[in-house]
């Protein structure tokens, strides 16, 4: 009866296996630390390329400020043949310039400049955030793969428990009641390994995608260095924030283009001169009694043209202009505000993370192998029976599962606080009050 179960669960493992073990073997896996794939994402993250783009567009409206505007050429002709009056005809050729009054020129390239820069800022934010989601999919990524090795670990706890109840059975020490609840543990502890390497596949893929790697190119992680504690205090990480972060340097920028925006809007108002340069030739018949007379003439002239600012002073976009000025205002004092709440909330995160970590360490984890340890030896010496075993077991994978939980915590929360400071936490000195 025993063998007749068994022999599905062996079947549905081997081909669990074999798909999971299928379905990555035309994957090349490259393995990165934190850094080296932070960096990588930061030069072929698909985004960041495309926003790249747009920084390159900025810069070309730079250029198109500091264009002047083109001169106008005009050719005209009249002729009298139509009407009658052959001889009679006319040829004008003109070249206008406009020329831009009230500052408009220069105003215009302050303001593509301004724009420019907050772009540049906008991309630094953008760099700061790709930076964070790359950071969490890392930890993501090691927690999958540290959760297989737990996996693996129950696994051969259960294959050592089922070794040794079959040893005892064969004795005569058990009942085969034990043996079979081994087995059953046993291969509960396979299958979730099989779920486990399930797992990784999707969060691989998200770490991948995000790092701009080749389709046929896989990532892979390694554990970071153990991290120093944070220090700085939240008010020293606040004030960090306020010089670091890219956000607020855009929305500077923006409020800086915003002053310039109504300025010339202002200019704008002021109409532009046009100063044109034309020849005209005639020609023409007088007739005096019974003669003519053709003349010819030539006339050089200068012709200046300026709109009368009499109803369009431009009062619309003036207006508009400090509309926009006040709502980047708004925004630049609430995302100060908003930021300092950030801050305080990641580094509260941050805390209690590192919290957790040293309750683990210090007492929850040397006590939990050292029970699980005291059971088996119970176990071998028939003191207790096989369920105490199977229970401990399931403990020690549980709070070990907890653990690492924990520990990925500590690393997306400290990623978390980076991204609200603007910086790495290793360069920030310790300071403020809390």
């Amino acid at each position: 009866m025993n063998r007749a179960v068994s022999l599905p669960v062996a079947a549905l493992l081997f081909l669990a296996v074999t798909g999971a073990s299928a379905g990555n073997a035309g994957a090349d896996t490259r393995i990165f630390t934190l850094t080296e794939a932070v960096e990588h994402a930061l030069s072929n993250n698909g985004e960041l390329k495309a926003a790249r783009s747009g920084h390159e567009a900025a810069q070309a409206g730079t250029v198109r400020a500091g264009l002047y505007p083109n001169p106008v050429l005009e050719l005209e002709g009249a002729t009298g043949a139509l009407t009658g009056s052959s001889n009679e005809n006319s040829m004008e050729l003109a070249i206008s310039q406009e020329v831009l009054l009230g500052g408009k020129r220069a105003k215009r390239l302050e303001a593509a400049e301004r724009d420019v820069e907050a772009v540049r800022w906008w991309l630094a934010d953008r760099e700061r955030l790709t930076a964070l989601e790359v950071k969490t999919a890392y930890a993501d990524l090691l927690l999958a793969q540290q959760r297989v090795d737990l996996a693996k670990q129950a696994a051969e706890l259960g294959s050592r428990l089922l070794t040794l109840t079959q040893e005892r059975f064969a004795a005569g020490d058990i009942p085969e009641l034990e043996v079979n609840l081994a087995r059953v543990e046993a291969a509960r502890s396979d299958s979730e390994r099989m779920a486990a390497e399930r797992e990784i596949v999707p969060v691989r893929s998200r770490l991948s995608t995000l790092m701009g790697l080749d389709p046929g190119t896989e990532a892979a992680v390694v554990a970071p260095p153990d991290e120093q504690p944070v220090t700085a205090l939240v008010a020293g990480l606040a004030t960090k924030a306020r010089e670091h972060r890219p956000d607020l340097k855009a929305l500077t920028a923006e409020q800086a283009r915003g002053e310039v925006e109504v300025s010339l809007a202002r200019s704008e108002g002021v109409p532009n001169l046009t100063v044109g340069l034309f020849v005209a030739h005639e020609r023409s018949t007088d007739a005096i009694g019974t003669d003519e007379e053709k003349t010819r003439d030539t006339i050089v002239g200068v012709r200046l043209s300026l709109p009368l600012p009499l109803f369009d002073r431009n009062q619309a976009g003036i207006r508009e202009a400090g509309a926009r000025r006040g709502g980047t205002e708004a925004r630049l004092i609430a995302a100060r505000t908003a930021l300092e709440r950030e801050v305080a909330a990641e580094y509260a995160r941050m805390a209690a993370a590192e919290e957790v970590l040293r309750l683990y360490a210090k007492d929850i984890l040397p006590r939990l192998k050292e029970n699980l340890a005291l059971v088996q030896e119970a176990y071998g010496l028939g003191e207790i029976d096989i369920l105490a075993v199977i229970e401990e077991q399931k403990k020690y994978v549980a709070v070990h599962g907890s653990y690492l939980a924990a520990v990925h915590a500590r690393q997306t929360a400290r990623a978390r606080l980076e991204a609200a400071v603007g910086a790495p936490l290793d360069e920030l000195t310790t300071g403020g009050t809390q």
